[in-house]
Protein backbone atom coordinates (compact mmCIF):
# COMPACT_ATOMS: atom_id res chain seq x y z
CA UNK A 1 0.00 0.00 0.00
CA UNK A 2 2.88 2.26 0.95
CA UNK A 3 4.51 1.71 -2.72
CA UNK A 4 1.27 2.18 -4.46
CA UNK A 5 0.89 5.98 -2.62
CA UNK A 6 4.60 6.59 -3.42
CA UNK A 7 4.10 5.64 -7.58
CA UNK A 8 0.55 7.52 -7.52
CA UNK A 9 2.28 10.62 -5.69
CA UNK A 10 5.23 10.33 -8.27
CA UNK A 11 2.62 10.44 -11.11
CA UNK A 12 0.87 13.41 -9.69
CA UNK A 13 4.37 15.29 -9.32
CA UNK A 14 5.59 13.99 -13.15
CA UNK A 15 1.73 15.36 -14.37
CA UNK A 16 1.90 19.13 -12.52
CA UNK A 17 5.40 19.42 -13.42
CA UNK A 18 5.25 18.78 -17.10
CA UNK A 19 2.24 21.01 -17.06
CA UNK A 20 4.50 23.82 -15.16
CA UNK A 21 7.27 23.06 -17.65
CA UNK A 22 5.07 23.74 -20.46
CA UNK A 23 3.80 26.94 -19.40
CA UNK A 24 7.60 27.81 -18.69
CA UNK A 25 8.67 26.69 -22.10
CA UNK A 26 6.12 28.59 -24.00
CA UNK A 27 6.78 31.92 -22.00
CA UNK A 28 10.56 31.02 -23.16
CA UNK A 29 9.82 30.43 -26.67
CA UNK A 30 11.32 26.80 -26.14
CA UNK A 31 9.63 25.12 -28.97
CA UNK A 32 9.57 22.91 -31.25
CA UNK A 33 8.82 24.55 -34.88
CA UNK A 34 7.80 22.40 -37.54
CA UNK A 35 10.75 21.71 -40.61
CA UNK A 36 10.38 19.56 -43.53
CA UNK A 37 10.78 16.28 -42.10
CA UNK A 38 8.92 16.83 -39.51
CA UNK A 39 5.42 15.12 -38.35
CA UNK A 40 3.33 18.23 -36.72
CA UNK A 41 1.86 21.48 -38.50
CA UNK A 42 2.41 23.68 -35.66
CA UNK A 43 5.32 24.74 -32.51
CA UNK A 44 5.26 22.72 -29.92
CA UNK A 45 6.37 23.41 -26.48
CA UNK A 46 9.77 20.86 -25.75
CA UNK A 47 11.37 19.91 -22.90
CA UNK A 48 9.10 17.51 -21.44
CA UNK A 49 11.06 14.33 -20.32
CA UNK A 50 12.72 16.94 -18.09
CA UNK A 51 10.00 16.14 -15.41
CA UNK A 52 10.93 12.56 -15.52
CA UNK A 53 14.98 13.51 -15.64
CA UNK A 54 14.32 15.63 -12.37
CA UNK A 55 12.04 13.39 -10.46
CA UNK A 56 13.09 9.71 -11.15
CA UNK A 57 16.13 10.31 -9.56
CA UNK A 58 14.38 11.71 -6.14
CA UNK A 59 12.21 8.76 -6.41
CA UNK A 60 15.51 5.98 -6.49
CA UNK A 61 17.41 8.46 -4.13
CA UNK A 62 14.58 7.90 -1.50
CA UNK A 63 15.11 3.62 -2.17
CA UNK A 64 18.02 4.17 -1.40
CA UNK A 65 17.55 6.01 1.42
CA UNK A 66 14.97 3.53 2.77
CA UNK A 67 17.79 0.37 2.10
CA UNK A 68 16.18 -0.42 -0.84
CA UNK A 69 18.73 0.04 -3.48
CA UNK A 70 21.83 -0.42 -3.20
CA UNK A 71 24.81 2.16 -3.03
CA UNK A 72 26.33 1.49 -6.34
CA UNK A 73 23.12 1.15 -8.49
CA UNK A 74 22.06 4.88 -7.10
CA UNK A 75 25.88 6.32 -8.11
CA UNK A 76 25.38 4.28 -11.70
CA UNK A 77 21.84 5.59 -12.40
CA UNK A 78 22.18 9.15 -11.02
CA UNK A 79 25.85 9.98 -12.18
CA UNK A 80 25.53 8.73 -15.52
CA UNK A 81 21.73 9.89 -15.90
CA UNK A 82 22.36 13.33 -15.04
CA UNK A 83 24.74 13.34 -17.72
CA UNK A 84 22.79 12.10 -20.70
CA UNK A 85 20.19 14.32 -19.59
CA UNK A 86 22.76 17.35 -19.46
CA UNK A 87 23.99 16.49 -22.71
CA UNK A 88 20.42 16.00 -24.24
CA UNK A 89 19.09 19.47 -22.62
CA UNK A 90 21.96 21.32 -23.78
CA UNK A 91 21.60 19.73 -27.86
CA UNK A 92 18.09 20.67 -27.19
CA UNK A 93 18.99 24.42 -26.87
CA UNK A 94 21.67 24.76 -28.90
CA UNK A 95 23.19 20.94 -30.59
CA UNK A 96 25.90 19.81 -29.83
CA UNK A 97 28.90 18.22 -32.02
CA UNK A 98 27.93 14.73 -32.83
CA UNK A 99 31.39 13.54 -31.97
CA UNK A 100 31.23 15.42 -28.10
CA UNK A 101 27.40 14.18 -27.89
CA UNK A 102 28.73 10.27 -28.46
CA UNK A 103 31.99 10.90 -26.25
CA UNK A 104 30.06 12.05 -23.13
CA UNK A 105 27.26 9.59 -23.59
CA UNK A 106 30.28 6.86 -23.77
CA UNK A 107 31.53 8.28 -20.45
CA UNK A 108 28.54 8.27 -18.84
CA UNK A 109 27.74 4.94 -19.76
CA UNK A 110 31.54 3.63 -18.89
CA UNK A 111 30.66 5.29 -15.45
CA UNK A 112 27.55 3.15 -15.03
CA UNK A 113 29.39 -0.30 -16.03
CA UNK A 114 32.04 0.50 -13.33
CA UNK A 115 29.26 0.41 -10.64
CA UNK A 116 27.35 -2.25 -12.01
CA UNK A 117 27.79 -5.95 -12.10
CA UNK A 118 29.31 -7.95 -15.28
CA UNK A 119 26.51 -8.92 -16.99
CA UNK A 120 25.25 -12.97 -16.92
CA UNK A 121 26.53 -14.81 -20.09
CA UNK A 122 24.69 -14.68 -22.91
CA UNK A 123 23.36 -18.22 -24.28
CA UNK A 124 23.35 -18.78 -28.28
CA UNK A 125 21.65 -21.41 -28.12
CA UNK A 126 25.14 -23.35 -29.96
CA UNK A 127 27.11 -21.36 -27.89
CA UNK A 128 27.47 -19.11 -24.75
CA UNK A 129 29.45 -15.78 -24.61
CA UNK A 130 31.23 -16.02 -21.16
CA UNK A 131 34.27 -13.60 -21.15
CA UNK A 132 33.73 -10.33 -18.84
CA UNK A 133 35.54 -8.07 -21.43
CA UNK A 134 33.60 -9.11 -24.51
CA UNK A 135 30.11 -8.98 -22.27
CA UNK A 136 31.05 -5.15 -20.77
CA UNK A 137 31.82 -4.48 -24.05
CA UNK A 138 29.05 -5.37 -25.42
CA UNK A 139 27.11 -3.57 -22.38
CA UNK A 140 28.62 -0.36 -23.13
CA UNK A 141 27.80 -0.10 -27.06
CA UNK A 142 24.22 -1.60 -26.88
CA UNK A 143 23.91 1.49 -23.76
CA UNK A 144 25.04 3.98 -26.05
CA UNK A 145 22.69 2.49 -28.91
CA UNK A 146 19.84 2.77 -26.74
CA UNK A 147 19.95 6.22 -25.98
CA UNK A 148 20.11 7.42 -29.06
CA UNK A 149 17.44 4.39 -30.64
CA UNK A 150 15.17 6.25 -28.13
CA UNK A 151 15.97 9.57 -29.62
CA UNK A 152 15.50 7.91 -33.02
CA UNK A 153 12.14 6.61 -32.24
CA UNK A 154 10.49 9.66 -30.31
CA UNK A 155 8.83 11.40 -33.24
CA UNK A 156 5.37 10.88 -33.18
CA UNK A 157 2.86 11.70 -30.43
CA UNK A 158 2.79 9.59 -27.78
CA UNK A 159 4.64 6.75 -28.80
CA UNK A 160 8.36 7.37 -26.76
CA UNK A 161 6.33 7.55 -23.57
CA UNK A 162 3.80 4.52 -24.11
CA UNK A 163 6.65 2.40 -24.73
CA UNK A 164 8.32 3.84 -21.86
CA UNK A 165 5.16 2.63 -19.72
CA UNK A 166 5.11 -0.41 -21.75
CA UNK A 167 8.42 -1.56 -20.48
CA UNK A 168 8.42 -0.35 -16.86
CA UNK A 169 5.41 -2.08 -16.33
CA UNK A 170 7.22 -5.32 -17.93
CA UNK A 171 10.14 -4.64 -15.41
CA UNK A 172 7.47 -4.34 -12.84
CA UNK A 173 5.85 -7.64 -13.12
CA UNK A 174 9.18 -9.80 -13.72
CA UNK A 175 11.09 -7.68 -10.71
CA UNK A 176 8.05 -9.32 -7.96
CA UNK A 177 7.67 -12.20 -10.41
CA UNK A 178 11.30 -13.36 -10.03
CA UNK A 179 11.88 -11.63 -6.46
CA UNK A 180 14.56 -8.55 -8.10
CA UNK A 181 13.90 -5.39 -5.86
CA UNK A 182 15.73 -3.44 -7.65
CA UNK A 183 14.21 -3.68 -11.26
CA UNK A 184 10.72 -4.01 -9.58
CA UNK A 185 11.03 -0.51 -7.60
CA UNK A 186 12.80 1.26 -10.23
CA UNK A 187 10.79 0.17 -12.82
CA UNK A 188 7.55 1.51 -11.17
CA UNK A 189 8.87 4.76 -10.73
CA UNK A 190 9.88 5.04 -14.32
CA UNK A 191 5.84 3.44 -15.20
CA UNK A 192 4.67 6.51 -13.03
CA UNK A 193 6.69 9.31 -14.09
CA UNK A 194 6.12 8.24 -17.69
CA UNK A 195 2.53 8.24 -17.24
CA UNK A 196 2.21 11.54 -15.58
CA UNK A 197 4.29 12.38 -18.92
CA UNK A 198 2.19 10.62 -21.04
CA UNK A 199 -0.84 12.54 -19.84
CA UNK A 200 0.77 15.52 -21.49
CA UNK A 201 1.93 13.74 -24.40
CA UNK A 202 -0.87 11.47 -25.88
CA UNK A 203 -1.78 12.47 -29.08
CA UNK A 204 -2.70 15.23 -29.82
CA UNK A 205 0.75 16.27 -27.96
CA UNK A 206 0.83 19.18 -26.13
CA UNK A 207 4.42 18.70 -25.12
CA UNK A 208 7.27 17.23 -26.70
CA UNK A 209 10.03 14.83 -24.64
CA UNK A 210 13.02 16.49 -25.99
CA UNK A 211 16.69 15.15 -26.30
CA UNK A 212 17.19 15.06 -22.35
CA UNK A 213 13.94 13.26 -21.83
CA UNK A 214 14.53 10.55 -24.16
CA UNK A 215 17.98 10.15 -23.97
CA UNK A 216 17.97 10.03 -19.98
CA UNK A 217 15.06 7.40 -20.81
CA UNK A 218 16.78 5.16 -23.03
CA UNK A 219 19.62 5.07 -20.39
CA UNK A 220 18.44 4.46 -17.76
CA UNK A 221 16.20 1.33 -19.03
CA UNK A 222 19.77 0.24 -20.54
CA UNK A 223 20.75 0.33 -16.53
CA UNK A 224 17.23 -1.08 -15.44
CA UNK A 225 18.36 -4.13 -17.92
CA UNK A 226 21.85 -4.36 -16.55
CA UNK A 227 21.07 -4.45 -12.98
CA UNK A 228 17.97 -7.41 -14.06
CA UNK A 229 20.71 -9.12 -15.97
CA UNK A 230 23.82 -9.04 -13.15
CA UNK A 231 20.97 -10.72 -11.33
CA UNK A 232 19.77 -13.00 -13.41
CA UNK A 233 16.69 -12.17 -13.27
CA UNK A 234 16.30 -11.43 -16.76
CA UNK A 235 18.00 -12.42 -20.17
CA UNK A 236 19.32 -10.05 -22.80
CA UNK A 237 16.80 -11.70 -25.11
CA UNK A 238 13.84 -10.58 -22.62
CA UNK A 239 15.02 -7.06 -23.40
CA UNK A 240 15.57 -7.09 -26.95
CA UNK A 241 11.87 -8.64 -26.97
CA UNK A 242 10.37 -5.66 -24.92
CA UNK A 243 12.02 -3.17 -27.22
CA UNK A 244 11.26 -5.26 -30.36
CA UNK A 245 9.37 -2.67 -32.41
CA UNK A 246 11.87 0.23 -31.60
CA UNK A 247 14.62 -2.52 -32.28
CA UNK A 248 13.73 -3.84 -35.20
CA UNK A 249 12.26 -0.27 -37.03
CA UNK A 250 15.62 1.76 -36.08
CA UNK A 251 17.94 -1.24 -37.58
CA UNK A 252 16.22 -1.30 -40.92
CA UNK A 253 16.23 2.34 -41.48
CA UNK A 254 19.72 2.47 -40.63
CA UNK A 255 21.08 -0.15 -42.58
CA UNK A 256 18.91 0.24 -45.51
CA UNK A 257 19.98 4.20 -45.70
CA UNK A 258 23.53 3.07 -45.34
CA UNK A 259 22.60 0.67 -48.40
CA UNK A 260 21.25 3.70 -50.33
CA UNK A 261 24.12 5.59 -49.51
CA UNK A 262 21.90 8.27 -47.65
CA UNK A 263 24.42 10.55 -45.38
CA UNK A 264 22.75 7.93 -42.07
CA UNK A 265 24.13 10.47 -39.63
CA UNK A 266 21.80 13.25 -40.62
CA UNK A 267 18.19 14.10 -39.35
CA UNK A 268 15.15 12.13 -41.67
CA UNK A 269 12.06 11.27 -41.50
CA UNK A 270 11.77 8.03 -42.50
CA UNK A 271 11.29 5.47 -40.07
CA UNK A 272 8.68 2.52 -40.39
CA UNK A 273 6.56 4.23 -37.69
CA UNK A 274 7.03 7.84 -39.39
CA UNK A 275 5.60 6.50 -42.65
CA UNK A 276 3.02 4.79 -40.81
CA UNK A 277 1.85 7.93 -39.48
CA UNK A 278 1.61 9.37 -42.75
CA UNK A 279 0.10 6.72 -44.26
CA UNK A 280 -2.77 6.70 -41.77
CA UNK A 281 -2.82 10.22 -40.91
CA UNK A 282 -3.04 9.25 -37.49
CA UNK A 283 -0.18 9.26 -34.47
CA UNK A 284 -2.98 7.88 -31.95
CA UNK A 285 -3.61 5.03 -34.07
CA UNK A 286 -0.10 4.12 -35.06
CA UNK A 287 1.10 4.54 -31.20
CA UNK A 288 -1.94 2.26 -30.15
CA UNK A 289 -1.04 -0.28 -33.00
CA UNK A 290 2.65 -0.59 -31.09
CA UNK A 291 0.84 -0.79 -28.14
CA UNK A 292 -1.12 -4.13 -29.47
CA UNK A 293 1.89 -5.50 -30.85
CA UNK A 294 3.74 -5.12 -27.29
CA UNK A 295 0.98 -6.29 -24.93
CA UNK A 296 -0.61 -9.17 -27.02
CA UNK A 297 2.93 -10.18 -29.53
CA UNK A 298 6.49 -9.51 -27.82
CA UNK A 299 5.25 -9.01 -24.51
CA UNK A 300 4.41 -12.79 -23.69
CA UNK A 301 7.63 -14.09 -25.85
CA UNK A 302 9.50 -11.81 -23.50
CA UNK A 303 7.99 -13.56 -20.68
CA UNK A 304 8.27 -17.20 -22.18
CA UNK A 305 12.12 -15.84 -22.65
CA UNK A 306 12.64 -15.89 -18.45
CA UNK A 307 10.90 -18.68 -18.02
CA UNK A 308 12.92 -20.72 -20.86
CA UNK A 309 16.10 -18.76 -20.99
CA UNK A 310 17.58 -21.36 -23.05
CA UNK A 311 15.22 -20.54 -26.33
CA UNK A 312 15.40 -16.82 -25.47
CA UNK A 313 17.81 -16.63 -29.20
CA UNK A 314 14.95 -18.58 -31.28
CA UNK A 315 12.07 -16.69 -29.06
CA UNK A 316 13.71 -13.39 -30.26
CA UNK A 317 14.13 -14.03 -33.89
CA UNK A 318 10.27 -15.57 -33.60
CA UNK A 319 9.31 -12.49 -32.06
CA UNK A 320 11.15 -9.93 -34.75
CA UNK A 321 11.42 -11.46 -37.67
CA UNK A 322 7.47 -10.30 -38.42
CA UNK A 323 9.04 -6.62 -37.20
CA UNK A 324 11.45 -6.39 -39.27
CA UNK A 325 9.65 -7.64 -42.43
CA UNK A 326 6.55 -5.18 -41.69
CA UNK A 327 9.33 -2.15 -41.47
CA UNK A 328 10.57 -2.62 -44.77
CA UNK A 329 7.22 -3.14 -46.08
CA UNK A 330 6.57 0.39 -44.75
CA UNK A 331 9.47 1.39 -46.12
CA UNK A 332 11.65 2.31 -43.28
CA UNK A 333 14.63 4.15 -44.64
CA UNK A 334 13.61 5.61 -47.90
CA UNK A 335 12.41 9.24 -47.73
CA UNK A 336 8.71 10.00 -47.84
CA UNK A 337 7.96 11.73 -51.64
CA UNK A 338 8.76 15.73 -51.35
CA UNK A 339 10.75 15.37 -48.47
Amino acid sequence: MLLAAVLTGLFLAALLLTGAIRRIALQWGALDVPVARSLHDAPVPVGGGLAIALLFPLYALACWRHGLLADADLIALAGGGAVVAGVGLFDDLRKLPLSLRLFLQFAATIWALLWLATPQPVDFLFFVIANSLLLNTFAALSLVWLINLYNFMDGIDGLAATELVFISISGFLLGVLFDDMALGLLSGGLCAAGLGFLAWNWPPARIFLGDAGSGFIGFNLGVLALLSLGEGSTTIWTWLLLLGVFATDAMVTLLRRIWRGDKWYEGHCCHAYQHAARKFGSHGGVTGAILAVNVFWLGPLACLSVFQPQWGMPLTLLGLAPLVWLAWKLGAGIPAAGR
